[in-house]
C-alpha cells in the first residue's frame, strides 16, 4: 500500500509503526512541518510543509485555536496538491489530527482511507479543565463555550476518518459516541527490552554526582515542569521528604516552558516560569544542606534517561485527568516502584498496592509519606517494581503487543 502519515513534529508517536511498515513491503510517506534537510528517515519518505501566513491579530480569542488549525490544514492542503501532481496517492492516511493538518486531504485524495490519532477531546468539567481550584480558567463562564470551539476540529474530523487509534482507554473515553466507537485503543508501545532493570547501573550528572543503585534516589520527571504534571504538588512535599530522608537525592528532569497549561503571570507570581514560582515558594521551609540535595536536571538526553529511571529507588508521577506521559509506562518497564496520583489516566497502568501505590493528587502530606514510606521498605519497592514491569511487558511491550496491535488496525483501516 501507500501509506501517508501526517504529524507536524513527525515521527512523534509513529516513530515505531511508519519504520515497521516500511520493512513490509509498503511505501511510506509523512508530511510534516519539521525541515530538517532529509529527505528520508527510516526508510519514510518525507514532505516537509510551510505555513504561509500568521494567526490574526485580535481575533476572537474562542476562535484563534481553530484559525491556528485552519492555517495548518491549507498548508498541507497545498503540500497534498503538489503531492497529487507529483504522482503520488495514498491509499491510507494516518493523522495525528490535532493540529488540523489533516482537515481537506481528503479533498484532495477523497478515496484514501483516513485514521486519525485520538489524543484528547476537550470537555468542560470531568477531565482538566476545572480540576485544579488553584488555577481556575480566568473566565469560568467562558471556558465552555471556548472549549466547545476548540473541538471543531476533532468534529470535523469524525466526519472524515474512517477509524481512529488511542493509547488508553480513559483517553479514548473522552470522545463522544458514535465516533467512540471506532477507536481501537492501542498505546504507542513501549521498549521493554531497551527499558529493563539494570542493578549496576552508574550515572554521572553534570560530571560531577555519581549515582548507582545503593543511592537513595527519588526521581521526578516531566516533559516541562508545569501544574498540569503536579510539579507544584510535589514541591511542596519535598521540605517533608528531605526532613525525613536525610541520605535521598531528588532529580527533576523536565523544561522550563509549559506543555499545556498557561505560563505563570509575572504580575502575579514574579516569574514566567514555574520552576523558579515553585523553588521560591519552598525554599524558606528547607534548610541549604536539604536544597543542596535537589537537583534540577532540565531536559536530558535519552541515553541518560534510561539509566536515571533504572537506579531511581522511588519514582513520581502525578498528572491532571489529562493525556497519559510515556515516561510513566517507561518507568514501569524499568522496574521503578512509583508512587503515582489517584486520577482517572493512572488507573488503567497503576493498580494501588500492586504496581505502584496512589495518593490524591492534592494531598501533599499524603505524599510524602507515601514516598518515605516505600523508601522505608525495600520489600515493597521489590515487589512493585516487579509487578509493575510485567505489567508493562504484558500491557504495553512494543514488538509483541503494540506494534502487532498497530499493523492489524491499519489493515482494518485499509480494507
Amino acid at each position: 500500500m501507500n501509506i501517508l502519515f501526517v504529524h507536524q513534529n513527525f515521527p512523534g508517536q509513529f516513530k515505531h509503526l511508519a519504520p515497521a511498515l516500511v520493512r513490509q513491503g509498503h511505501d511510506v510517506a509523512a508530511m510534516t512541518l519539521r525541515h530538517t534537510g532529509a529527505d528520508r528517515w527510516e526508510g519514510v519518505r518525507l514532505f516537509p510543509y510551510g505555513v504561509r501566513r500568521g494567526s490574526t491579530a485580535n481575533v476572537h480569542p474562542w476562535v484563534s485555536d481553530f484559525e491556528t488549525k485552519a492555517i495548518r490544514g491549507e498548508a498541507c492542503f497545498r503540500k497534498a496538491l503538489e503531492m497529487r501532481a507529483a504522482g503520488f496517492t495514498p491509499d491510507v492516511i494516518v493523522a495525528h489530527h490535532g493540529w488540523g493538518e489533516s482537515l481537506f486531504l481528503k479533498d484532495v485524495w477523497p478515496q484514501a482511507r483516513m485514521g486519525i490519532y485520538c489524543e484528547f477531546f476537550y470537555r468542560a468539567s470531568g477531565a482538566d479543565v476545572g480540576f485544579d481550584p488553584e488555577f481556575a480558567a480566568r473566565d469560568p463562564e467562558g471556558e465552555a463555550c471556548r472549549l466547545r470551539l476548540k473541538n471543531l476540529n476533532n468534529l470535523l474530523h469524525f466526519g472524515l476518518a474512517n477509524g481512529g487509534i488511542s493509547p488508553t482507554q480513559w483517553q479514548a473515553s473522552t470522545f463522544p459516541e458514535p465516533f467512540r466507537s471506532s477507536i481501537t485503543v492501542v498505546h504507542d508501545g513501549i521498549d521493554t527490552d531497551l527499558i529493563a532493570p539494570q542493578p549496576d547501573v552508574t550515572l554521572t550528572l553534570k560530571g560531577r554526582l555519581a549515582l548507582s543503585r545503593p543511592d537513595e534516589v527519588i526521581t521526578f520527571v516531566n516533559r516541562n515542569l508545569e501544574p498540569y504534571r503536579g510539579y507544584h504538588v510535589f514541591m511542596r512535599a519535598l521540605s517533608e521528604i528531605l526532613r525525613r530522608r536525610p541520605n535521598a537525592r531528588v532529580l527533576i528532569v523536565g523544561g522550563n516552558d509549559v506543555s499545556y497549561g498557561a505560563p505563570p503571570s509575572e504580575e502575579r507570581y514574579g516569574s514566567t516560569r514555574w520552576r523558579d514560582v515553585l523553588s521560591e515558594e519552598v525554599r524558606p521551609r528547607i534548610p541549604e544542606a536539604d536544597w543542596a540535595r535537589v537537583h534540577f536536571l532540565g531536559n536530558i538526553p535519552y541515553q541518560q534517561f534510561v539509566p536515571l529511571l533504572q537506579l531511581s529507588t522511588v519514582h513520581v508521577y502525578l498528572t491532571y485527568p489529562f493525556v497519559l506521559s510515556w515516561s510513566l509506562l517507561e518507568a514501569m518497564s524499568a522496574g521503578c516502584a512509583i508512587v503515582a496520583s489517584d486520577t482517572a489516566p493512572l488507573r488503567e497502568a497503576i493498580r494501588h498496592d500492586e504496581t505502584g501505590r496512589l495518593v490524591d493528587f492534592f494531598d501533599v502530606p499524603g505524599l510524602a509519606d507515601a514516598v518515605c514510606r516505600l523508601l522505608e521498605s525495600p520489600e515493597d519497592r521489590e515487589r512493585l517494581g516487579r509487578n509493575a514491569r510485567l505489567f508493562a511487558q504484558r500491557s504495553y511491550d512494543l514488538k509483541s503487543v503494540c506494534l502487532p496491535r498497530q499493523i492489524d488496525w491499519i489493515r482494518t483501516l485499509a480494507a
